[in-house]
């Protein structure tokens, strides 16, 4: 390991330890960052971050012998997006993560940008042996002016590892995938075994397009053409699309109607602004995708499903290697409209939390809906809560007692709006509330909005945008919403997971308070369990 870089665990633990652990791994913090500028107050305690340099999209997340691995887009000498490489951390519960060298490194010919990490256990490769299958990470090469390749052209790559993923030898034919003619833009490999036709499969897009492009492959080595999909009607001026994902859900839980999804990341026109995820439901037949539905050309974003609504995830992508039941993403948080300018420091960038997926039918549509991870879940169970169940606000707002605060809460509630305009919390916020996060669901309008106009620092961006708004009619006046709060961001889920809004924050330290709010009118908290996770 680098002399720079050390152990970097999440302060998290499934254990009433979590105090002395926080205090004692925030001192090694201290003393291994002292460096001027360092923003201590906004390291999440609940998503991992590398312990320096920039960091974004996730690559080739997968479970492996009782452990989780993750990759991700990496600059091993900066805090600013370059000499991209494969970054490296695993985890035994996806909350405490140890921070490895890096896995696959920039060169004098290539930088490596995204892919996947599937384990061979059948050997398919040749690349390892029966009793030693390899596991192989498929991902784009842009080559530099040293290569046999123009400056600039993209193309997938391969390495295997032998040793369960802490060495990485390049494949001797490289790279194993080009496009005729090459192409600047041919990157974002995501493989996976297709059981019924006994073969792998690659989506890798075009960005430009752009167009998900489909491959065969028997040895993950030799790759043969499918088909495409794309641009599915939801084309705008510089628009990329990027990181596809393509894997099976059931519906509703039935594994009899399986259904297929097409997971990608979309920047610019998110729904929120810059870049976000985007998912097509349907089904594949081992050649195409076919999706169940898409709105006529030149529609508006909202007219497409996304994975989020807010401004700050990512390139999300599935672990490989886990059970088909318990399917779990991840992605970047954050927003390529701002990412090399969010004011924090050793690091740059963050995961989400890891989330688990499925598909219901809600409103008569199958949609993609998350929940936080069963290791989480375990975590805030595991933890003291206080509850207000009952609390009634009228046109007004209520600071929550004193010993409701901390930097990192978990909060499940529900509320009836009885009367009232709208309605909800502010968190992260000043006892005054004159800074604070504010969630609130409008009786009117039948939107949920995250404004953070007042959620601390907000000017670093011009692009930093304030307020995120998503449907969510409700005819009955009664709102569920699952919060999770971190040091220096918030994950609001509501509707079974299928309304998801993820937005970073960067609040003073002594925001660390909760207001209740009703505006003009009756609003009665019927149900509000609060879990502290950073407090003594």
């Amino acid at each position: 390991m680098r002399a720079e870089m050390i152990r970097w665990t999440v302060l998290m633990a499934l254990s009433t330890n979590l105090p002395a652990l926080v205090t004692a791994q925030a001192a090694d913090m201290q003393q291994t960052a002292p460096l001027q500028g360092a923003t201590p107050q906004w390291r999440p305690l609940l998503h991992y971050t590398p312990q320096r340099n920039w960091m974004n999209d996730p690559n080739g997340p997968f479970f492996y012998k009782g452990v989780y691995h993750l990759f991700y887009q990496y600059n091993p000498v900066a805090s600013e997006w370059g000499n991209m490489s494969w970054g490296y951390a695993t985890s035994t519960d996806l909350l405490h993560w140890h921070e490895h060298d890096v896995a696959l490194p920039s060169n004098e010919t290539k930088d490596i940008f995204s892919g996947t990490v599937v384990a061979d256990t059948h050997n398919t490769s040749g690349l390892g042996t029966t009793n030693n299958p390899p596991l192989v990470a498929l991902y784009t090469s842009v080559f530099k002016k040293n290569a046999s390749r123009e400056p600039g052209v993209q193309a997938q790559s391969l390495a295997y590892s032998l040793d369960n993923g802490q060495t990485w030898k390049p494949y001797q034919k490289d790279p194993v995938l080009t496009l005729s003619p090459d192409s600047l833009h041919f990157r974002d490999p995501g493989v996976f075994w297709y059981a019924p036709g006994g073969y792998w499969i690659m989506a890798t897009v075009v960005a430009n397009a752009p167009v998900v492009k489909l491959y065969k492959s028997v040895n993950l080595t030799d790759w043969t053409f499918l088909s495409d999909f794309g641009p599915a009607g939801f084309i705008r001026p510089g628009m990329l699309w990027e990181m596809p994902s393509l894997f099976p859900l059931p519906l509703d839980g039935n594994p009899a109607q399986q259904k297929w999804v097409l997971m990608l990341g979309i920047n610019p026109w998110s729904i929120a602004g810059g870049s976000g995820s985007i998912y097509f439901v349907g089904s594949f037949d081992g050649t195409a995708f076919h999706p169940d539905r898409l709105p006529p050309d030149g529609s508006d974003p909202a007219a497409y499903d996304w994975l989020d609504h807010g401004a700050d995830h990512y390139a999300a992508i599935p672990f490989a290697g886990l059970p088909e039941n318990t399917p779990v993403t991840i992605g970047w948080m954050n927003n390529w409209d701002y990412a090399s300018q969010v004011p924090t420091s050793p690091w740059k960038g963050q995961m989400t939390l890891p989330m688990t997926m499925a598909l219901r039918t809600i409103d008569g549509t199958p949609q993609l809906c998350l929940t936080p991870e069963s290791h989480y879940t375990a975590l805030v169970a595991a933890r003291p809560t206080l509850s207000f169940d009952g609390l009634q606000v009228f046109s007004g707002r209520h600071l929550l007692p004193d010993r409701v605060h901390g930097q990192v809460l978990d909060i499940d509630m529900s509320m009836h709006i009885q009367n009232a305009d709208r309605a909800g919390i502010v968190v992260r916020a000043t006892p005054d509330g004159h800074t604070g996060t504010n969630i609130a669901y409008d009786m009117k309008k039948h939107v949920l909005t995250v404004d953070r106009s007042r959620s601390g620092l907000t000017d670093f961006s011009p692009k930093f945008s304030h307020e995120h708004i998503v449907n969510m009619p409700s005819q009955t006046g009664d709102i569920s919403l699952h919060v999770i709060v971190d040091r220096n961001s918030i994950e609001i889920l509501s509707r079974n997971g299928s309304v998801v809004i993820t937005d970073l924050i960067f609040p003073p330290a002594r925001a660390d308070r909760v207001i209740a709010f009703s505006e003009n009118g009756m609003t009665e908290f019927r149900h509000m369990k609060i879990t502290p996770l950073d407090s003594n």
